[in-house]
Protein backbone atom coordinates (compact mmCIF):
# COMPACT_ATOMS: atom_id res chain seq x y z
CA UNK A 1 0.00 0.00 0.00
CA UNK A 2 2.70 2.73 1.25
CA UNK A 3 4.52 1.76 -2.58
CA UNK A 4 1.76 2.24 -3.84
CA UNK A 5 0.46 5.71 -2.63
CA UNK A 6 4.34 7.20 -2.73
CA UNK A 7 3.55 7.99 -6.47
CA UNK A 8 -0.18 9.44 -6.37
CA UNK A 9 1.20 11.59 -2.90
CA UNK A 10 4.49 13.18 -4.81
CA UNK A 11 3.66 13.76 -8.56
CA UNK A 12 0.15 14.36 -7.66
CA UNK A 13 1.50 17.85 -5.87
CA UNK A 14 3.30 19.08 -8.96
CA UNK A 15 1.84 22.50 -10.52
CA UNK A 16 3.50 24.04 -13.01
CA UNK A 17 2.54 27.52 -14.00
CA UNK A 18 -1.46 26.17 -12.57
CA UNK A 19 -0.85 23.10 -14.56
CA UNK A 20 -0.71 19.75 -13.39
CA UNK A 21 2.96 18.59 -14.14
CA UNK A 22 1.49 14.25 -14.34
CA UNK A 23 -1.34 12.37 -14.25
CA UNK A 24 -0.93 9.39 -12.27
CA UNK A 25 -2.74 6.01 -13.14
CA UNK A 26 -2.41 2.51 -11.52
CA UNK A 27 -3.18 -0.47 -13.73
CA UNK A 28 -2.70 -4.03 -13.46
CA UNK A 29 -2.83 -7.19 -15.23
CA UNK A 30 -6.03 -8.38 -14.26
CA UNK A 31 -8.36 -5.61 -13.72
CA UNK A 32 -10.94 -5.47 -10.75
CA UNK A 33 -10.34 -6.11 -6.74
CA UNK A 34 -6.50 -6.52 -5.73
CA UNK A 35 -5.74 -7.51 -2.27
CA UNK A 36 -3.01 -5.99 -0.39
CA UNK A 37 -0.62 -7.31 1.96
CA UNK A 38 -2.24 -5.45 4.70
CA UNK A 39 -5.45 -7.39 3.93
CA UNK A 40 -7.27 -3.99 2.38
CA UNK A 41 -8.81 -4.69 -0.96
CA UNK A 42 -8.02 -1.90 -3.96
CA UNK A 43 -10.49 -1.48 -7.51
CA UNK A 44 -8.13 -0.92 -9.97
CA UNK A 45 -10.52 -0.44 -12.75
CA UNK A 46 -7.02 -0.59 -15.70
CA UNK A 47 -5.52 -3.34 -17.14
CA UNK A 48 -1.48 -2.79 -18.93
CA UNK A 49 -3.30 -1.20 -21.91
CA UNK A 50 -2.93 1.51 -20.03
CA UNK A 51 1.04 1.61 -20.59
CA UNK A 52 0.57 2.94 -24.16
CA UNK A 53 -0.23 6.54 -23.12
CA UNK A 54 2.64 6.99 -20.57
CA UNK A 55 5.59 8.73 -20.26
CA UNK A 56 7.10 6.97 -17.35
CA UNK A 57 6.42 3.39 -15.72
CA UNK A 58 6.97 3.32 -12.15
CA UNK A 59 6.76 -0.57 -10.87
CA UNK A 60 5.52 -0.63 -6.96
CA UNK A 61 7.34 -3.20 -4.60
CA UNK A 62 5.01 -6.23 -4.15
CA UNK A 63 5.11 -9.57 -2.07
CA UNK A 64 5.27 -11.30 -5.03
CA UNK A 65 8.96 -10.73 -5.99
CA UNK A 66 9.67 -14.36 -7.06
CA UNK A 67 7.93 -14.92 -9.72
CA UNK A 68 6.85 -11.64 -11.47
CA UNK A 69 3.81 -11.70 -13.83
CA UNK A 70 4.27 -12.48 -16.96
CA UNK A 71 2.45 -10.08 -18.10
CA UNK A 72 3.75 -7.30 -16.39
CA UNK A 73 7.54 -8.93 -17.47
CA UNK A 74 6.38 -8.44 -21.46
CA UNK A 75 4.39 -5.44 -20.84
CA UNK A 76 7.85 -3.58 -19.22
CA UNK A 77 9.82 -4.68 -21.72
CA UNK A 78 7.73 -3.35 -24.36
CA UNK A 79 7.54 -0.13 -22.79
CA UNK A 80 10.85 0.23 -22.53
CA UNK A 81 11.68 -0.85 -26.02
CA UNK A 82 10.10 2.68 -27.00
CA UNK A 83 11.82 4.56 -25.36
CA UNK A 84 9.89 5.19 -22.18
CA UNK A 85 11.07 5.91 -18.28
CA UNK A 86 11.66 2.68 -16.84
CA UNK A 87 11.43 2.76 -12.29
CA UNK A 88 11.32 0.50 -9.43
CA UNK A 89 10.57 1.10 -6.01
CA UNK A 90 11.68 -1.96 -3.24
CA UNK A 91 11.00 -5.49 -4.59
CA UNK A 92 9.76 -3.88 -8.06
CA UNK A 93 13.22 -4.14 -9.39
CA UNK A 94 12.65 -8.13 -9.74
CA UNK A 95 10.08 -7.30 -12.55
CA UNK A 96 12.50 -5.21 -14.51
CA UNK A 97 15.54 -7.30 -13.98
CA UNK A 98 13.18 -10.39 -14.95
CA UNK A 99 12.01 -8.26 -18.44
CA UNK A 100 16.41 -7.85 -18.96
CA UNK A 101 16.19 -3.94 -18.49
CA UNK A 102 18.73 -4.53 -15.64
CA UNK A 103 21.23 -6.70 -17.71
CA UNK A 104 24.50 -4.96 -17.46
CA UNK A 105 23.72 -1.69 -15.62
CA UNK A 106 23.70 -0.71 -12.32
CA UNK A 107 20.71 -1.26 -9.75
CA UNK A 108 19.40 -1.73 -6.17
CA UNK A 109 16.30 -2.92 -4.01
CA UNK A 110 15.54 -3.17 -0.72
CA UNK A 111 19.03 -3.89 1.41
CA UNK A 112 17.67 -7.29 2.33
CA UNK A 113 16.55 -8.63 -0.47
CA UNK A 114 19.76 -7.49 -2.73
CA UNK A 115 21.68 -10.52 -2.52
CA UNK A 116 18.77 -12.73 -3.73
CA UNK A 117 18.56 -10.09 -7.01
CA UNK A 118 22.11 -10.42 -7.14
CA UNK A 119 22.24 -13.95 -7.21
CA UNK A 120 18.93 -14.57 -9.09
CA UNK A 121 20.37 -11.88 -12.14
CA UNK A 122 24.01 -11.93 -12.00
CA UNK A 123 24.12 -10.08 -14.96
CA UNK A 124 23.39 -7.26 -12.95
CA UNK A 125 25.71 -4.82 -11.27
CA UNK A 126 23.80 -4.47 -7.59
CA UNK A 127 24.37 -1.85 -5.44
CA UNK A 128 23.47 -2.68 -1.92
CA UNK A 129 23.89 0.30 0.21
CA UNK A 130 21.85 2.99 -1.86
CA UNK A 131 18.61 4.74 -2.06
CA UNK A 132 18.37 4.64 -5.34
CA UNK A 133 20.40 4.14 -9.17
CA UNK A 134 19.64 6.01 -12.27
CA UNK A 135 21.85 3.52 -15.14
CA UNK A 136 19.94 5.40 -18.38
CA UNK A 137 16.35 5.46 -18.46
CA UNK A 138 15.79 2.94 -15.70
CA UNK A 139 15.91 4.27 -12.05
CA UNK A 140 15.69 1.35 -9.61
CA UNK A 141 14.99 2.60 -5.08
CA UNK A 142 15.68 0.55 -2.35
CA UNK A 143 13.35 -0.34 0.15
CA UNK A 144 10.58 1.87 1.78
CA UNK A 145 10.58 5.48 2.13
CA UNK A 146 13.57 5.49 -0.40
CA UNK A 147 10.82 5.87 -2.84
CA UNK A 148 10.00 8.75 -2.00
CA UNK A 149 13.43 9.95 -2.90
CA UNK A 150 12.96 8.25 -6.27
CA UNK A 151 9.68 10.09 -7.25
CA UNK A 152 11.76 13.61 -5.55
CA UNK A 153 14.33 12.94 -7.85
CA UNK A 154 12.33 12.01 -10.90
CA UNK A 155 10.33 15.24 -10.23
CA UNK A 156 13.64 17.42 -10.15
CA UNK A 157 14.71 15.84 -13.45
CA UNK A 158 11.60 16.74 -15.14
CA UNK A 159 10.89 20.09 -13.81
CA UNK A 160 14.10 21.90 -11.85
CA UNK A 161 15.12 21.61 -7.56
CA UNK A 162 12.29 24.57 -6.92
CA UNK A 163 9.33 22.52 -7.88
CA UNK A 164 11.03 19.02 -6.37
CA UNK A 165 11.39 21.11 -3.16
CA UNK A 166 7.82 22.43 -2.54
CA UNK A 167 6.74 19.07 -3.90
CA UNK A 168 9.08 18.19 -0.06
CA UNK A 169 7.50 20.91 1.65
CA UNK A 170 4.07 20.04 0.79
CA UNK A 171 4.21 16.15 1.39
CA UNK A 172 6.04 17.39 5.04
CA UNK A 173 9.40 15.02 3.80
CA UNK A 174 12.37 15.22 3.48
CA UNK A 175 14.24 17.38 0.23
CA UNK A 176 15.48 15.82 -2.41
CA UNK A 177 18.64 13.15 -1.32
CA UNK A 178 21.17 12.22 -3.57
CA UNK A 179 20.89 8.43 -4.82
CA UNK A 180 24.23 7.63 -3.14
CA UNK A 181 23.45 8.02 0.39
CA UNK A 182 23.46 4.81 2.47
CA UNK A 183 20.30 3.01 3.45
CA UNK A 184 21.30 2.56 6.54
CA UNK A 185 20.13 5.15 8.52
CA UNK A 186 18.22 5.30 11.98
CA UNK A 187 15.66 7.64 10.76
CA UNK A 188 15.81 7.29 6.49
CA UNK A 189 13.47 10.63 6.31
CA UNK A 190 14.02 13.15 9.66
CA UNK A 191 11.20 15.02 10.50
CA UNK A 192 11.86 18.63 10.68
CA UNK A 193 11.43 18.31 14.47
CA UNK A 194 11.75 15.64 17.28
CA UNK A 195 15.17 14.53 16.23
CA UNK A 196 18.50 15.55 18.25
CA UNK A 197 19.80 17.95 15.50
CA UNK A 198 16.43 18.61 13.82
CA UNK A 199 16.65 22.66 15.24
CA UNK A 200 20.36 22.67 14.08
CA UNK A 201 19.48 21.91 10.25
CA UNK A 202 16.50 24.19 10.02
CA UNK A 203 18.73 26.73 11.48
CA UNK A 204 21.55 26.08 8.79
CA UNK A 205 19.22 26.46 6.05
CA UNK A 206 18.38 29.74 7.22
CA UNK A 207 22.28 30.61 7.09
CA UNK A 208 23.66 29.10 3.95
CA UNK A 209 24.57 32.18 3.44
CA UNK A 210 27.02 32.48 6.12
CA UNK A 211 30.86 30.05 6.21
CA UNK A 212 29.51 27.87 8.69
CA UNK A 213 32.10 25.36 10.30
CA UNK A 214 31.34 21.83 12.50
CA UNK A 215 32.28 23.90 15.38
CA UNK A 216 28.97 26.60 14.67
CA UNK A 217 26.51 23.67 14.19
CA UNK A 218 27.93 21.98 17.36
CA UNK A 219 27.70 25.14 19.19
CA UNK A 220 23.90 25.53 17.93
CA UNK A 221 22.97 22.23 19.14
CA UNK A 222 24.81 22.51 22.33
CA UNK A 223 26.98 19.49 22.29
CA UNK A 224 30.19 18.62 21.01
CA UNK A 225 31.85 18.57 17.59
CA UNK A 226 31.87 14.77 17.85
CA UNK A 227 28.67 13.86 19.38
CA UNK A 228 27.41 16.20 16.39
CA UNK A 229 28.59 14.48 13.86
CA UNK A 230 27.54 10.63 15.51
CA UNK A 231 23.54 11.92 15.65
CA UNK A 232 23.91 13.89 12.22
CA UNK A 233 25.09 10.87 10.75
CA UNK A 234 22.31 8.41 12.49
CA UNK A 235 19.87 11.11 11.25
CA UNK A 236 20.11 11.89 7.92
CA UNK A 237 22.46 9.14 6.64
CA UNK A 238 25.63 11.83 5.86
CA UNK A 239 28.08 14.09 7.92
CA UNK A 240 27.19 17.48 8.59
CA UNK A 241 29.35 18.75 5.98
CA UNK A 242 27.77 16.77 3.18
CA UNK A 243 24.73 17.34 3.95
CA UNK A 244 25.61 21.26 4.19
CA UNK A 245 27.57 21.21 1.19
CA UNK A 246 24.02 19.18 -0.64
CA UNK A 247 22.22 21.37 0.76
CA UNK A 248 24.19 24.83 -0.85
CA UNK A 249 24.01 22.80 -3.79
CA UNK A 250 20.05 22.23 -3.90
CA UNK A 251 19.80 26.32 -3.14
CA UNK A 252 21.80 27.39 -5.80
CA UNK A 253 20.17 25.64 -8.29
CA UNK A 254 17.35 26.72 -6.70
CA UNK A 255 18.22 30.39 -7.56
CA UNK A 256 19.35 29.43 -11.04
CA UNK A 257 15.72 28.17 -11.69
CA UNK A 258 13.79 31.48 -9.88
CA UNK A 259 15.90 34.23 -10.03
CA UNK A 260 18.29 36.17 -12.54
CA UNK A 261 21.51 36.84 -10.27
CA UNK A 262 24.49 36.72 -11.27
CA UNK A 263 26.67 34.01 -10.88
CA UNK A 264 28.71 35.72 -8.28
CA UNK A 265 25.41 36.42 -6.43
CA UNK A 266 24.06 32.97 -6.46
CA UNK A 267 27.39 31.71 -4.87
CA UNK A 268 27.07 33.95 -2.10
CA UNK A 269 23.54 33.76 -1.23
CA UNK A 270 24.06 29.25 -0.88
CA UNK A 271 27.27 29.94 0.93
CA UNK A 272 29.51 28.30 -1.84
CA UNK A 273 32.13 31.79 -1.97
CA UNK A 274 32.89 31.86 -5.49
CA UNK A 275 31.17 31.76 -9.15
CA UNK A 276 33.72 29.37 -9.88
CA UNK A 277 32.95 27.12 -6.71
CA UNK A 278 29.49 27.17 -7.84
CA UNK A 279 30.23 26.30 -11.28
CA UNK A 280 32.24 23.52 -9.67
CA UNK A 281 29.75 21.76 -7.97
CA UNK A 282 26.97 22.63 -10.53
CA UNK A 283 28.73 20.87 -12.98
CA UNK A 284 29.45 17.67 -10.67
CA UNK A 285 25.85 17.31 -9.47
CA UNK A 286 24.43 18.27 -12.72
CA UNK A 287 26.44 17.65 -15.47
CA UNK A 288 25.54 21.23 -16.90
CA UNK A 289 27.41 24.62 -16.19
CA UNK A 290 25.13 26.90 -14.00
CA UNK A 291 24.46 28.70 -16.99
CA UNK A 292 23.26 25.81 -18.63
CA UNK A 293 21.03 24.63 -15.76
CA UNK A 294 19.41 28.07 -15.35
CA UNK A 295 18.31 27.86 -19.50
CA UNK A 296 17.11 24.31 -19.22
CA UNK A 297 15.25 24.34 -16.18
CA UNK A 298 14.56 28.41 -15.46
CA UNK A 299 10.60 28.88 -14.69
CA UNK A 300 10.69 32.65 -15.49
CA UNK A 301 11.81 32.23 -19.27
CA UNK A 302 8.07 31.24 -19.50
CA UNK A 303 6.57 33.08 -16.94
Amino acid sequence: MFNLAIPEMLFEKVEIDGVPGYEVVVCTPEPGPITTTGGLTLEVPLGLEALRGADTVLIAGTGHRYLPDPRTVDAVREAATQGLRIASICSGAFVLAEAGLLDGRSATTYWQLTQELRLRYPALDVQGDVLYVQDGQVMTSSGYAAGIDLCLHMIRTDYGAAAANTVARLALVAPVRPGGQTQFTQTPLPPERGTACADTRGWAMRHLDEPLTLTDLARHAGISVRTLTRRFHAESGMSPLQWLLHQRIERAKELLETTTLPMDRVARACGLGTADSLRQHVVRRTGLTPSGYRAQFSRLATA
